[in-house]
């Protein structure tokens, strides 16, 4: 979807989709906004709470049947696990992707990860394609005059053309770049607290093998789970960039994370995104 600065403001019932790296303040402006009648679409908890809700629950329940009084108050149903996946809390699918290693460590095998991996991804697509629905939702149903796809991270790792042509169909979509400082910041933050991350398999296979050749090991289960996630994010920070380029350049518009940083009211946002559209 293309616009100028004036279709913006003019536009009767927004809807904007916002990419980037997880960090650059996507999740913030949505929260923001969403105090000001926008519908806030959570691409991960739409992921963690309609597609991927039963195999978190499974993967959960199959760790505490491990455990003799656990696996005993289990069966007899009294106890039940519930998954409590909200916008703010996402945990329960970051710790169901994993990171790849040692399971002493608390990693997982290559095959366990990649299968995680791969559900990850079909649940994303799903999740995106669901956006026109919401959108429709959001008026017809919740009363909102304006919708904010707030997605994943790992968005521009898909490839699948059909997610991005309905995305820009029936929203405005708006890449917000990282400056080289907030670059610096992201991938600092990223080594100092290392997250699971979901990965293309062509890239993870290329950087599993260079990982394992450059430190000698022999197979996956010796990863330092930690370790691996500190040495790749900054590999594929620099990986993502011209994937989210060659999406705004096509679809859609960029605004710096500077930029971004100077929004704190709706006034703001839409000044800032109605300069961009004209620029």
């Amino acid at each position: 979807m293309k616009l100028s600065g004036e279709q913006f403001v003019n536009w009767d019932k927004k809807a904007i989709t916002l990419l980037g790296m997880s960090g650059v303040g996507k999740t913030r402006l949505a929260c923001l906004l969403r105090k000001r009648n926008w519908f806030h679409y959570s691409c991960d908890y739409r992921i963690g709470t309609r597609y991927m809700d039963e195999v978190i629950l499974d993967n959960i329940k199959s760790s505490a049947m491990q455990i003799p009084i656990l696996r005993e108050l289990l069966l007899s149903d009294s106890i039940h696990i519930v998954n409590n996946i909200t916008v703010d809390n996402l945990k329960p699918l970051s710790s169901y992707l994993g990171k790849l290693g040692n399971p002493e460590l608390g990693g997982i095998g290559i095959r366990e990860f990649k299968e995680h991996q791969r559900q990850h991804r079909d649940a994303e697509i799903a999740a995106m394609n669901d956006v026109p629905r919401f959108i429709h939702k959001a008026h017809e149903v919740y009363g909102y005059d304006n919708f904010i796809n707030d997605a994943s991270g790992s968005l521009c790792e898909l490839d699948d053309g059909e997610v991005f042509d309905n995305l820009a169909k029936h929203s405005l979509i708006i890449y917000i770049q990282a400056t080289s400082e907030d670059e610096k910041a992201l991938i600092q933050r990223a080594e100092a607290d290392p997250k699971p991350l979901y990965y293309r398999e062509d890239f993870l296979d290329i950087k599993l093998e260079e990982y394992m050749q450059h430190h000698s090991l022999e197979y996956a289960a010796q990863i330092i789970p930690d370790e691996f996630v500190r040495w790749v994010f900054p590999r594929l920070f620099y990986e993502r960039i011209p994937r989210y380029e060659a999406i705004a350049d096509k679809y859609g518009y960029t605004v710096s994370t500077k930029e971004i940083e100077s929004v704190q009211t709706e006034d703001d946002f839409m000044k800032v995104i109605s300069a961009t559209l004209d620029k």
